[in-house]
């Protein structure tokens, strides 16, 4: 496969001079800790469908990383080919990176959510040349749903299946074998190993907006971004990392997977989100870090409350995806004892804004942070041009994380020439160069001619007793173009109706033409694997009549 990240190549000089790129892969880091801590707990993988608890040292995780490396190679993966996957939070997603990069293999997670649609694009479009699937998850047949799209797949040689049982078992090919032990390993092992600039991440955005799109991602881009990200947070060695989010997705590929071996500490992996769950790892694991956007942590701190158990090894909870309400900024704190940390980035970046751990916790609620070292973000309007602070603009990003581009789609970059990404977000700034997200760039309301302040609304609605989850989005007017429609997800036994919620924002001295002309009520929100909520999908549902 030939990998057309242009955005890499022009940042290499600079990026290395300046000390933000770091020139070495996971395969460095790997074999750190088995030199330097052969013994330590690298991973501890639970499986809540049959309770099942694997650890792993980083000397055996090493060496089954050699093993399945081979393995693959057997089945005819080499440099440059694209490994896709779509499994859960299991070990075999750890050693199956690690594998891929032994061998300068390329990894393409997929979401376990994905299905026949989402998948027979993203695995055409990145020619994927081995798919690995679990048999079944979440009562569902992967295998199955695989081999269907086979046929139509002319780049996928093999299938293979995790508790399959057949002759393409994950176990029967890959692990069971020796492989590293053959002859031929060494050679394997050490004549095919990537260059930091190397691509070894194919990812595919979440889908708010559209298409997926193939984000391209070296070890450089994303080593640049997690050793900062790690030094803010202050995370060390001592460490013990707690990942339910999945690893298909950003925010558990670098932070679960990759940040723990480079920092020499020990990951904890939930395959299904279950609160009660989690809190019992991390008091009987002693985590002391995790990362997940606000359901997750409404959860847990709801759980944390009611058993009256407390989690006291837990130091920090970092919040991304979506805004953090003031009030669960302050339950949580209190609930579970830890600093509680609001962040935005992108599948493109990494995280790219995160507030300091020595930072006042209302500004966990109030912003989403300011710029990690080797990023700098603006503000602009419509004609480029930098907007003072608390003004809403167009938010770009200029990073050393940023990514090489999207797979076939270099014209979909959104980077200009001299390195400026545009995010899609809108945005203000802060005097202290704080930033706080206001909304997609298409989620802007105009009503009338006048913009309507969509996050501002939507975080006055999220302190209503009743109200759980809210979304506003515009739905078309013949007179005043578009109104502005609120979906809520009430709380558990809670109830809101329209009357209700226009009372409630009066309360609060919101301006007349802001508050939403309709309500509608809903069990559950579309959203993406992160938590984020698809205002796509409920513009496409409201301009349906399917809500």
């Amino acid at each position: 496969m030939e990998f057309d990240a242009v955005l890499l190549p022009p940042r290499r000089a600079a990026s290395i001079a300046a000390g933000l790129w770091h020139d070495r892969t996971i395969n460095d880091d790997l074999d750190a800790c088995v030199a330097h801590c052969p013994d330590k707990v690298a991973l501890t993988a639970v499986r809540l469908d049959g309770g099942a608890v694997r650890r792993f040292s980083y000397r055996e995780l090493a060496t089954l990383a050699d093993r399945v490396a081979v393995g693959l190679n057997r089945l005819g993966v080499g440099r440059g080919d694209v490994v896709a996957m779509q499994l859960p939070n299991w070990w075999q997603f750890t050693v199956l990176y690690l594998a891929c990069s032994r061998i300068g293999a390329v990894l393409n997670p997929l979401m376990p959510i994905f299905r026949e649609r989402e998948l027979s694009f993203m695995l055409k479009h990145g020619d994927a040349k081995v798919l690995v699937v679990p048999k079944s998850f979440r009562g569902f047949d992967h295998e199955a749903m695989a081999r269907s799209l086979q046929p139509d797949l002319p780049a996928l040689r093999t299938i293979v299946v995790v508790d399959g049982g057949g002759a393409d078992d994950f176990d029967t090919l890959l692990t069971t074998p020796e492989w590293e032990k053959q002859p031929d390993a060494a050679a394997i092992l050490q004549g095919s190993r990537p260059s930091p600039d190397d691509i070894t991440q194919l990812i595919y955005t979440s889908g708010t907006t559209g298409e997926p799109k193939g984000v391209m991602h070296s070890a450089n881009t994303l080593m640049a971004n997690i050793v900062p990200y790690a030094q803010r947070l202050a995370l060390r060695e001592s460490d013990v990392i707690l990942m339910a989010s999945p690893m298909a997705h950003q925010t558990g590929f670098m932070y679960g997977l990759m940040m723990p071996i480079m920092l020499r500490a020990s990951a904890v992996l939930q395959d299904i989100w279950e609160p009660t769950k989690a809190a019992e790892l991390i008091r009987t694991e002693r985590v002391t870090f995790t990362m997940a956007s606000t359901p997750f942590l409404t959860d847990l701190t709801r759980v944390v409350k009611e058993s009256g158990e407390p989690v006291p090894s837990l130091k920090t909870f970092l919040c991304a995806g979506a805004p953090i309400p003031g009030p669960l900024v302050e339950q949580a704190q209190a609930g579970l004892g830890a600093k509680i940390v609001s962040a935005w980035g992108m599948t493109e970046n990494g995280a790219v804004t995160l507030i300091k751990l020595d930072d006042d916790d209302k500004l966990a609620s109030t912003t989403d942070g300011c710029p990690l070292p080797g990023v700098e973000v603006k503000v602009i309007d419509g004609d480029g041009k930098t907007l003072p602070p608390n003004q809403i603009g167009r938010l770009v990003v200029r990073s050393c994380s940023n990514f090489g581009g999207y797979l076939k789609r270099p014209h979909w970059n959104g980077t200009d020439a001299d390195g400026w990404f545009d995010t899609g977000d809108l945005a203000y700034m802060t005097a202290d160069g704080y930033i706080r997200i206001s909304g997609r760039s298409k989620d802007v309301i105009i009503r009338g001619g006048e913009n309507i302040p969509v996050v501002e609304v939507e975080a006055l609605l999220y302190k209503h007793p009743a109200v759980a989850q809210v979304a506003i989005v515009a739905y078309p007017d013949e007179r005043l173009g578009e109104r502005a429609c609120a979906v809520v997800v009430p709380k558990t036994g809670a109830s809101i109706d329209f009357a209700a919620m226009v009372e409630f924002l009066k309360a609060q001295k919101l301006a007349l033409q802001y508050i939403p002309e309709r309500l509608v009520v809903r069990d559950a929100m579309p959203a993406t694997p992160s938590g984020k909520i698809q205002k796509f999908r409920l513009r496409e549902m409201l301009q349906h009549n399917d809500l």
